[in-house]
C-alpha cells in the first residue's frame, strides 16, 4: 500500500494512554474537569470507540488512577520518574503481562478529541506491515503558516509508506521558486506528522535500551531513535486533520466549549 491507507478490520489492540501530573502550562491537566468528567477519562472513553480489546491509563500519581477508577476506567500506577511516554508505556506493558507480539496504541492522556477510528486505523496498519515496529499518522499541509512552523512536525515517506525522516523544518523543501523567507509548499503536498502511534510490545521493550540518537536530541523528536537504529516506522494517511490536544488554558476552553 503507497500511500499507508489502512485498510479491513483492525487486529485485537490495547490501547494505553499515558497520563503524568505535572504540566507547565496547565497544572493537574488530565483531572481537568471536561464537561462533568476529567479530561484523561475523557481520553479513554474516546478511545475505547476504536474497538480496542482494552483501554488503560498508565499514570504517574494515585489522584489519576483514583479518578480513572470512579469513573469505570482501567488505570495503573507507574513510576514517576520516567523521562518519556515510552518508557512509560514499556513499564504499563509489563505490568500487564502482555506479549512481545502484541499490538498496543499510545493515545496522549491530552488528546480527548482522537478520532476512534483513526487510533483503529494506526493499530491495522501495523498489523499489515510485519517489517514496521510503529505505526504512526500523517494528514496534507494545506498552509504556508503551518509548513514553516517548528511545532508543526513533518514528515516524509518512502514510496511504500515507510517514514524516511521527522523534522520541525519544512521538509521536502521546494528548490525553485522557495526562499528561507517565502517558502512555497512542494508538490505533492507535505505531510503533517499526528502524535498517534502504534507499536509492537517487544519494541517498547527495547526502546529504553537504544541509544539515544543525535538527531533525537537535536530535533527533539524521540521517533528518531527508532530510524536512526534502523527500525521501520508505517504511516497512515488521513484525509481529515484530527483535532489539536489540549497544552493550555485557551486549548482547554475549546475543548470544553465542544461538551
Amino acid at each position: 500500500m503507497t500511500t499507508g491507507e489502512a485498510t479491513g478490520r483492525a487486529p485485537a489492540f490495547t490501547v494505553l494512554i499515558p497520563a503524568r501530573l505535572a504540566s507547565v502550562r496547565l497544572p493537574d491537566k488530565p483531572l481537568a474537569d471536561i464537561g462533568g468528567l476529567p479530561m484523561v477519562v475523557r481520553v479513554a472513553l474516546q478511545a475505547q470507540a476504536s474497538g480496542a480489546a482494552r483501554t488503560v491509563v498508565a499514570a504517574d500519581s494515585t489522584s489519576i488512577v483514583d479518578a480513572c477508577r470512579a469513573n469505570g476506567v482501567e488505570a495503573l500506577l507507574t513510576r514517576a520518574d520516567h523521562s518519556c511516554g515510552s518508557d512509560r508505556l514499556a513499564e504499563a506493558c509489563d505490568l500487564l503481562a502482555l506479549p512481545d507480539d502484541a499490538i498496543v496504541v499510545n493515545v496522549q492522556g491530552d488528546e480527548p478529541l482522537m478520532p476512534p477510528a483513526l487510533v483503529a486505523a494506526v493499530a491495522s496498519l501495523l498489523h499489515q506491515r510485519p517489517e514496521a515496529d510503529i505505526a504512526t499518522a500523517a494528514h496534507a499541509i494545506d498552509s504556508v503558516q503551518d509548513f514553516r512552523n517548528p511545532n508543526v512536525v513533518k514528515v516524509v515517506t518512502d514510496r511504500s509508506g515507510l517514514a524516511l525522516y521527522f523534522s520541525r523544518a519544512p521538509i521536502a523543501w521546494q528548490r525553485e521558486g522557495s526562499t528561507a523567507d517565502a517558502p512555497a509548499l512542494p508538490s505533492p503536498a507535505p505531510l503533517r506528522h499526528v502524535g498517534l502511534y502504534a507499536y509492537r510490545v517487544g519494541f517498547l521493550r527495547a526502546f529504553p535500551t537504544l541509544e539515544q540518537a543525535p538527531l533525537e536530541t537535536t530535533e527533539a523528536l524521540e521517533q528518531l531513535r527508532a530510524l536512526w537504529h534502523g527500525r521501520r516506522i508505517a504511516v497512515h494517511i488521513t484525509e481529515k486533520a484530527p483535532a489539536t490536544g489540549v497544552d493550555t488554558p485557551e486549548d482547554l476552553a475549546r475543548v470544553r466549549a465542544l461538551f
